[in-house]
């Protein structure tokens, strides 16, 4: 499944993840043992955002990371994102997420006006997309001059004495886990495919160099199975 390019990838993702909707914060607790929650923190605090500022979390999912902003950040606008209405119907459901403003979203071809958000975050996104650069050209596009782009993705395992380890978890537990919990292995099986196959962090960092993104950083986690990627759009020269 994770060899799908084109379409074909961009079809099979967003039916996949309109299967696990309902159980995929609980998923993500359990295959993370609760890290996650620290992620989305982390990854907040890179954003960098202003008191009463704007965020746009793409790829939002359920809304997680959207949620944290609005608990860091006094004022925070925070629009979420995402091209599987099923996953947003999901966050809806839970009233601390009410404030979130959800806008159906493909993150190539993002309906928002240039320098507009203050920063733009996602989480689990880029290993999904069929064009990596692309979906940084329009991330940058939507952020304003100086603000910030963050990325939370899962790495492959590096060469290491852990990599077995690594291995048999993700290739067997987390399966055996998604068939419990939401009777969809296959997509718990995709998604350990679609890291192990993904670039490694240092590659994710040239590309986001390569489309412009300046001061470009990483934080690995989780054993250096978790990367949080931030970068900055240039501001604009005075004239």
């Amino acid at each position: 499944m994770a060899h799908l390019q084109g379409q074909e990838r961009a079809q099979y993702v967003q039916s996949m993840f309109a299967r696990i909707a309902g159980r995929y914060d609980l998923m993500n607790r359990l295959m993370t043992a609760g890290q996650d929650i620290k992620w989305r923190r982390y990854v907040i605090q890179q954003a960098n955002l202003p008191r009463n500022g704007r965020i746009l979390d793409i790829a939002t999912g359920t809304g997680d990371i959207a949620l944290e902003g609005l608990n860091q950040v006094p004022g925070l606008q925070a629009v979420g994102g995402d091209f599987t209405v099923e996953m947003m119907q999901a966050g809806k459901q839970i009233p601390e997420r009410q404030p979130i403003q959800w806008v159906g979203s493909d993150t190539l071809a993002l309906p928002f006006p240039d320098d507009y958000f203050d920063a733009v975050t996602s989480g689990f996104l880029m290993r999904n997309v069929i064009d990596v650069p692309g979906a940084f050209r329009e991330q940058m596009r939507v952020t304003k001059p100086g603000g910030r782009v963050v990325v939370l993705e899962s790495s492959p395992p590096k060469k290491n004495w852990l990599r077995p380890f690594i291995r048999i978890h993700l290739n067997h537990i987390i399966p055996l886990l998604g068939k419990l919990i939401t009777g969809e292995s296959d997509a718990y099986r995709y998604l350990p495919d679609s890291t192990q196959q993904f670039k490694d962090p240092e590659t994710l960092a040239d590309i986001m160099r390569q489309t412009g993104f300046q001061n470009v950083t990483y934080k690995l986690f989780m054993f250096g199975t978790v990367a949080i990627h931030t970068g900055q759009k240039p501001e604009i020269a005075n004239l």
